[in-house]
């Protein structure tokens, strides 16, 4: 979805002319389209005659694609169509995109632009991981979870512990062993609060403890946390307050943070396919063939393939006799190979019926084959020095292994 969603955005089209169109779950289709049917009818006041004709088109192709449903699927409908130069001015072409987004959308929008609204579904997206945030000084603590950017306050408490100065007739002593009493009964309900909140997030990608003063370190120090979420604890930052301000000054430095938690995880995954080939353990192979070999023999743990990939796996077939072939190339040089099909014999038939009749991005199709053998995927940026590595050494595709290929 998401090389999908970057080739849409960079769509442009001539004015205002591309159709960006989200139905939530629960819409009715008759409803979408009488609202289509509408729009078609204000398009008719468009002056230009070229901008009026590719606009209608574009809602008359969107309404065909809705009637395909007999309901709205129950993750919502995303659909862009729109006229896109091809080729210069005058190369227009009609082009739909529908997409079922993979869990419920809530946004409503219909939208004419010279390009395509993508930004709520790349949103949806950087949705799927969450981070917990625990603020708190010796007075306070306030719990959050962050997905995308969606922020939910889950949970404030107070400690109930004196300050530092103690009541008259007090001895010091008497005072501080009652004041380090509460603090342990503190951050004893802390980590209690923090384990039923955190540990019921499944998709939990780490936690960010902040707060002022030396207060967050004690309580890390302890185990007052469950192994697995203290293990979880990706930075400790300073903040001036431990209430929803707090918070707030956490989410101000979250998205470096995330960064950082996402370099740290693609470095230790190259390091380790690395440290494979570097020690010629037979657990690490790399180049297309070759992983596609392992992933059909099911021994792909898991996959690396770098996110600057630009080559697509095409699928010719002759019309006359069925006969059909495979190739790898660079999504630029589709065009040229589809041309040099034109009157070129069959190696079966030798008719001149050969055309393309799939073109699949290869992240997607070895993805998808990996998908099916349950083995993890992992696209890798090339914003660290071992992804400009994995894509200029190994050429972006490569594959840990769950045993050792016999050759």
């Amino acid at each position: 979805m998401k090389k999908a969603l970057d080739t849409l955005a960079r769509k442009e089209g001539r004015g205002t002319e591309l159709i960006s169109l989200y139905v939530p779950p629960g819409r009715q289709v008759s409803e979408i389209v009488s609202m289509l049917k509408q729009e078609y009818g204000t398009a008719s006041n468009i002056k230009s005659n070229t901008t009026r004709k590719n606009v209608q088109d574009a809602i008359v192709k969107v309404m065909q694609r809705l009637k395909l449903f007999k309901q709205i699927p129950e993750t919502g409908l995303v659909i862009f169509c729109g006229a896109i130069p091809q080729n210069g001015p005058g190369s227009e072409k009609i082009e739909t995109y529908v997409i079922i987004p993979p869990e419920p959308i809530n946004v409503y929008l219909y939208r004419c632009d010279s390009r395509f609204h993508t930004e709520h579904l790349q949103e949806f997206l950087r949705e799927r991981e969450s981070y917990g945030i625990l603020v708190m000084d010796a007075s306070s603590a306030t719990f959050a979870v962050l997905k995308g950017k969606r922020l939910e306050i889950v949970r404030e408490v107070t400690s109930g512990v004196p300050g530092k100065h103690r009541a008259g007739g007090q001895s010091a002593r008497r005072f501080e062993r009652l004041r380090d009493m509460r603090i342990q009964e503190y951050f004893n309900r802390v980590g209690k609060y923090a384990n039923e909140i955190f540990l019921s997030i499944p998709d939990l990608k780490g936690i960010i403890l902040g707060g002022p003063g030396p207060t967050k370190y004690d309580f890390q120090k302890g185990d007052y946390l469950h192994y697995t979420l203290k293990d979880k604890i990706v930075d400790v930052i300073d903040t001036a307050y431990s209430d929803e301000q707090g918070v707030e000054e956490v989410m101000g430095k979250a998205p470096e943070i995330m960064r950082k938690v996402r370099y740290i995880e693609e470095k230790n995954i190259v390091q380790e396919f690395l440290y494979h080939v570097g020690h010629d353990t037979e657990l690490a192979t790399y180049g297309e063939e070759e992983v596609r070999k392992a992933l059909e023999m099911g021994a792909v743990e898991t996959l690396l393939l770098s996110e600057e990939l630009d080559i697509v796996r095409i699928k010719v077939e002759c019309n006359a006799c069925g006969y059909t072939e495979e190739h790898t190339m660079k999504k630029n040089e589709v065009q040229a190979f589809e041309t040099s099909l034109v009157n070129k014999p069959c190696p079966k038939c030798s008719a001149p019926a050969l055309s393309v009749v799939e073109e699949k991005e290869i992240i997607e199709d070895l993805a998808e084959m990996a998908e099916q053998q349950n083995a993890d995927v992992e696209i890798i940026s090339t914003e660290t020095e071992e992804g400009q590595m994995l894509k200029k050494s190994f050429g972006g595709i490569a594959a840990i292994l769950r045993f050792k290929l016999q050759h």
